[in-house]
């Protein structure tokens, strides 16, 4: 089983399946508008802008899980996005990232990474390989531009 064995919907409401990013890298991150970590939109758009030429995907996923600081529809979600931050990169639909009601493609990172890959908080981000194997993992804290994320990034490019 790799990455690409999963789907999700997209926020605006189309099939988002991670098989048709085969041959990239994916930065998948559980996002959250009312987090004192929502500024990493920023960088998320940042990185996407930088590297989407080279392979990348960032992928948001907007969940509740943490602190109930996504509370809002996917209309809402969408918005905030394009206003506050002028977010470009795909986002899916809000889902659950922690627990028995995850989201699979979490159940199946937590389960290739381990319980100390799990998500703790919001803005934790999972890099998935061209071929789909989970290729990094790194919690809320790291920025997007913290320089561990990029090289991993980077090397994960070197192979797309």
């Amino acid at each position: 089983m790799s990455a690409h064995d999963f789907e999700f919907t997209a926020i605006d409401g189309k099939l988002l399946r991670l098989a048709d990013f085969r041959g990239k890298a994916v930065l998948v991150v559980n996002t959250a508008s009312q987090c004192g970590l929502t500024p990493q939109y920023a960088g998320l758009q940042k990185l996407w802008e930088s590297y989407r030429d080279k392979g990348l995907v960032v992928l948001g996923v907007p969940s509740n899980d943490f602190g109930g600081q996504e509370p809002g529809s996917e209309a809402e979600i969408r918005s905030f996005c394009d206003t506050r931050y002028r977010v470009t990169f795909p986002m899916t639909a809000k889902y659950p990232v922690i627990g028995a009601e995850a989201h699979p493609f979490y159940r199946w990172a937590e389960g290739e990474a381990g319980e100390a890959g799990a998500p703790k908080w919001n803005f934790h981000k999972f890099l998935v390989g061209p071929d789909g194997a989970l290729a990094g993992v790194f919690g809320s804290r790291a920025a997007p531009d913290a320089p561990d994320l990029v090289a991993a990034i980077e090397d994960t490019l070197a192979g797309c």
